[in-house]
Parts: structure tokens; C-alpha cells; sequence
């Protein structure tokens, strides 16, 4: 069941009943299906939804087996969802926090974020990567993008990739924001397993590291806000380690050229 906690989240319900069944059928992995909607009622005020159960485990580093398989099989399923066609399909907004439109709507969230951690992490380095993905063109071709792909919604079994879930922030756009995974999960041998399989030039490789970004800064900064942790900031490092160095490396290549 999805029961959505805020009215923003409660505008996926509609979106998921309205596009879900058209996805899956060109997809190659089990996707959610949608069985029924609720309606506001006393007590909850938002529509609400339930799907068919997907068995499998949410991913995580240690549960893959094959980091550079389960990079293929990731890629692939990307592939399929961005040859789909996009015509009519919802474009960003407050549905999706604007996933698939400019990461420029993200700017003022990098800025806070820098001055919560202020002491924690590289400004310089973070403003560089940052005004790089930025700068990077998009060709402007919508095409279908997830949004939210990240290792809780990403199911597992036996240490494959067997399902993706969550499909809240879909939409049509620039696809970039579905790379971020490339940072936050995927080791170096996968990441450009990764890569390759999906074709993506430099400009969209730019905007997919300041999704990865992004994301790794706020959720980081909450962390150091709140004072709660739960091992957020080490996986938050982790991660920007992993941004960082990749990041060098493809500046080594680029000084090389």
C-alpha cells in the first residue's frame, strides 16, 4: 500500500495508475502494478493506492553479488524505460520535485548545505563539480526517467537485481537524475560498466555526478543539522569520496586529450 504522508506525495497516486501499466509492458524487469485506488476519507485526507507485492531485498553493497553484472542489468532497464515514448508523459514539477528539469532549481539547496557542513567537506571542490554539471547541455530530447533510483528501490534476490519499485518521481525530461546511482552504489568497475552500457556523454555524465551531488549534500547536512545519524554520514562520505575521486580521474583524462 503507498499512503502517501503530504499532498505532494499524494500526486503520485494518479501519475503511478495512469502510466505504470503502459511502462511495464516495455520494460524488462518487474515494475509495481497497481490493483487499486483509495479516495480521501475521515481521518486521511489524500488518495491513496495499493500495488501487487514484489518480492526481493532492498540493494545495498554487501547484498550484490556481481557489482559489475548487476551494473549491466541496471543499465539495461534504464535503456528500456528511456526508449519508451515520451510523448504526453508528465513533465517536472511539484509532482517530482522537479526531477528531469534543470538542476539549477537545486542551487540554493547546495549553498545550505555547504554552510551547514562548513568544516565537514571541500567547498571548492564541491562548487567546482557543482558549476561543471551545471554548464553541462542537455540535448533537450524528453525522454522517460525513474527519479528515484536509489538501493531502497531497487529489490534484490540472491544478489540480483529483480525489480524496481517506487516510481513516485517519474516523469519525462532529462534523465540524468537516474545516474546518481552510479555514485552512490555502484563500485568503479561498475560505474563504467554502467556508463558504457547506457552510451552517456560527458554533458549528461556532468549532470548525473551534481544529481549525485546534490542528493548526498542535503541528505548529509540534515544529518549534521539534527544531530541524528544512524550511519547517514559515513555513507555520506562514502559517497562524496567516490564523487570526488571519479571526478579527478575524469579531470586526469580530460588534461590528457
Amino acid at each position: 500500500m503507498r499512503l502517501p504522508s503530504a499532498a505532494e506525495y499524494a500526486l503520485a497516486v494518479e501519475k503511478e495508475h495512469r502510466w505504470l501499466p503502459a511502462l511495464a509492458a516495455r520494460l524488462p524487469l518487474p515494475i509495481p502494478t497497481p490493483v487499486a485506488k483509495g479516495e480521501p476519507g475521515a481521518g486521511y485526507p489524500y488518495p491513496w493506492s495499493i500495488y501487487r507485492w514484489l518480492d526481493g531485498e532492498t540493494a545495498s553493497v554487501e547484498g550484490v553479488a556481481d557489482p559489475v553484472r548487476f551494473a549491466l542489468d541496471l543499465a539495461g532497464f534504464l535503456a528500456a524505460l528511456q526508449s519508451v515514448d515520451a510523448a504526453g508523459g508528465p513533465q517536472p514539477g511539484i509532482h517530482n520535485w522537479f526531477r528531469g528539469g534543470s538542476l539549477r532549481t537545486y542551487d540554493k539547496d547546495v549553498e545550505r548545505a555547504l554552510a551547514e557542513l562548513d568544516g565537514h567537506v571541500d567547498a571548492g571542490l564541491v562548487r567546482e563539480i557543482w558549476a561543471r554539471a551545471l554548464g553541462a547541455r542537455w540535448d533537450g530530447a524528453d525522454r522517460w526517467f525513474h527519479g528515484d533510483i536509489a538501493p531502497g528501490n531497487l529489490l534484490l534476490a540472491h544478489g540480483r537485481l529483480t525489480a524496481v519499485i517506487d516510481f513516485g518521481t517519474c516523469g519525462v525530461g532529462d534523465p540524468a537524475c537516474d545516474l546518481a546511482i552510479a555514485w552512490t552504489l555502484l563500485t568503479p568497475d561498475g560505474r563504467e560498466a554502467f556508463r558504457k552500457r547506457l552510451s552517456v556523454d560527458a554533458a549528461t555524465w556532468a549532470r548525473g555526478r551534481g544529481w549525485a551531488l546534490w542528493k548526498t549534500l542535503t541528505t548529509y547536512s540534515y544529518t549534521n543539522r539534527d544531530r541524528e545519524d544512524g550511519g547517514v554520514s559515513a555513507n555520506a562520505q562514502r559517497v562524496l569520496g567516490e564523487i570526488f575521486s571519479e571526478y579527478a580521474a575524469s579531470a586526469a583524462t580530460r588534461a590528457l586529450r
